[in-house]
C-alpha cells in the first residue's frame, strides 16, 4: 500500500529527503517517473500504464506536501519502515487506503524502479 500525506501537513518537508522513490514533491511541483530512478523514455509500469518517465506529470496536490502512488513503495527494498512516517512531526504520512498492494508487489515496483 502507497503512503498518503493528509492534510494535516505543516509543509515542513522533512519527508522529501527521506524518500529513497523520489516519490515526495513539494505541493504544485510538476512531478517525472524518472526522478530519482532508473527509469528512462517510454515505459510501461508494473501496473500496465504507458508513460514516458521524462515527461513532466501535474501535482497531485497544489497547497501541501505529496507521495505519487505509483513511485511510493513504502521503502520496501529500502528500508524496514516508510523514512516519510518515521521522520514526520505531526504523524500525516499514513497508509493510503485507495492504494493497496502486498509485499510481493511492492518489492517488484521497486525493482523496476531501480534497476541497478
Amino acid at each position: 500500500m502507497a503512503i498518503i500525506i493528509t492534510d494535516e501537513c505543516i509543509n515542513c518537508g522533512a519527508c522529501e529527503p527521506e524518500c529513497p522513490n523520489t516519490a515526495i514533491y513539494e505541493g504544485a511541483d510538476d512531478w517525472r517517473y524518472n526522478d530519482g530512478t532508473s527509469l528512462e523514455g517510454d515505459i510501461v509500469l508494473p501496473n500496465g500504464k504507458a508513460v514516458n518517465a521524462e515527461e513532466a506529470q501535474e501535482p497531485i496536490s497544489d497547497e501541501l506536501y505529496y507521495i505519487v502512488p505509483d513511485k511510493c513503495t513504502e521503502c520496501k527494498g529500502f528500508h524496514e519502515e516508510p523514512q516519510c512516517a518515521a521522520v514526520c512531526p505531526v504523524d500525516c504520512c499514513v497508509p493510503d487506503e485507495d492504494h493497496v498492494e502486498d509485499e510481493e508487489t511492492l518489492l517488484g515496483k521497486q525493482a523496476f524502479m531501480h534497476k541497478e
